[in-house]
C-alpha cells in the first residue's frame, strides 16, 4: 500500500492541505476524520500507532533470530539471548521511527477514524 500526499482545496479557511492516499487515491475518509479529532489526539494515535509497530517489528526480528548458533554475537553462550533481546528491541524501535514497513499508518488511520466516531456519537 503506497501513501502519497497531495494537495487538494479545503472546505474550510485554508487555502490547501495534505490528504493522504490509498493505494494512489485520496482518503478523504481520513481526512474528513483528522477535521474532528483534536491535535493531541492524533499525537497521541500517532505514538500509539508507531509503539504498535516496534512490537509487531520486534516479535518478527526475535523469531528471526532465534534459531542462530554459533560463535560471536549471536553464539549460544547464558548471556546472549539477553543481548539478543535488547538488540531486537532496538532494531524494531529504530525501523518503526524510521517509517516502519506500513503497519503504523495504517493503526494509526484506523485510530483517528474510531475517535472521530466517537466524537460524533458524544457530541
Amino acid at each position: 500500500m503506497q501513501t502519497n500526499a497531495i494537495n487538494t482545496p479545503r472546505l474550510s479557511n485554508s487555502s490547501a492541505f495534505s490528504v493522504e492516499s490509498r493505494n494512489g487515491r485520496p482518503d478523504f475518509d481520513l481526512a474528513a476524520a483528522l477535521q474532528k479529532v483534536s491535535p493531541q489526539q492524533q499525537a497521541k494515535a500517532q505514538k500509539t500507532a508507531t509503539d504498535f509497530e516496534a512490537m509487531f517489528l520486534n516479535s518478527m526480528f526475535s523469531q528471526m533470530t532465534s534459531g542462530l548458533k554459533g560463535e560471536g554475537p549471536f553464539g549460544d553462550t547464558p548471556g546472549t539471548g539477553v543481548w539478543r533481546s535488547m538488540l531486537t528491541e532496538q532494531y524494531s524501535k529504530n525501523f518503526a521511527n524510521a517509517g516502519g514497513v506500513g503497519v503504523a499508518r495504517d493503526v494509526y488511520r484506523t485510530l483517528i477514524i474510531q475517535q472521530a466516531k466517537t466524537t460524533l456519537r458524544t457530541a
